[in-house]
């Protein structure tokens, strides 16, 4: 059954990519606003393809982007018309509370505001997730959408959609057993889907 919030994706990117053999699984979205998680993320491929994915199915999908990127003349417009949102490091409220503002803005102009958050953080190896998105989920209060971006099958499934419970083993583990068996470009660069909790520092 397809869901409430539906696109028009773009046959050219389709196009494109069928003929460099992806293909991908998406009913739409559950609201007009919401995070998505997408793993594996370990070779810059992943952006091109990701951008062709976000353009074949046609969805309004934001990503974070460091702020310094966007002052360079050329690469700051074409950043933000990807849909990149500037992450200021200085600001007061975070980046955690800045995308909750800006979440609730556009819920208040029914606008689509969906972000797109690769959660290891980096194409190396990590020891898990960093939980930023899973924070702005519960903050926004908008559901988190688990996307499996397997280059085995060459296929990314966008299917899957969950009410974040603030229990977050719980929710973790929900999304480790929606990712099971998915393989990255570079398996051994995969992460394990588990929280990196930032313990307090002692003297």
């Amino acid at each position: 059954m397809a869901l409430p919030v539906q696109f028009k994706g773009s046959r050219i990117a389709q196009t494109v990519l069928r003929w460099l053999g992806w293909s991908y699984r998406f009913d739409g979205l559950p609201t007009r606003q919401g995070v998505v998680v997408v793993y594996p993320h370990t070779s810059n491929w992943d952006f091109v393809i990701g951008i062709l994915l976000k353009w074949a199915m046609g969805i309004e999908a934001h990503f974070w982007a460091k702020d310094t990127l966007f002052r360079v003349p050329l690469l700051g417009p074409w950043m933000r018309w990807l849909g990149g949102i500037p992450v200021y490091r200085q600001s007061s409220n975070g980046l955690v509370g800045d995308t909750i503002e800006r979440i609730a803005s556009s819920r208040e102009r029914d606008e689509v505001l969906w972000l797109a958050v690769a959660p290891e953080g980096t194409r190396s190896l990590t020891p898990g997730w960093r939980t930023g998105f899973y924070q702005v989920a519960l903050g926004a209060k908008v559901p988190v959408g688990v996307a499996r971006f397997d280059w085995k099958s060459k296929c990314l499934d966008l299917t899957h959609f969950f009410e974040p419970t603030g229990d977050m083993e719980r929710d973790f583990a929900h999304m480790a057993h929606l990712l099971d068996g998915v393989q990255a470009a570079r398996p051994a660069q995969a992460g394990p889907v588990r929280a990196l909790i930032k313990t307090p520092r002692t003297e």
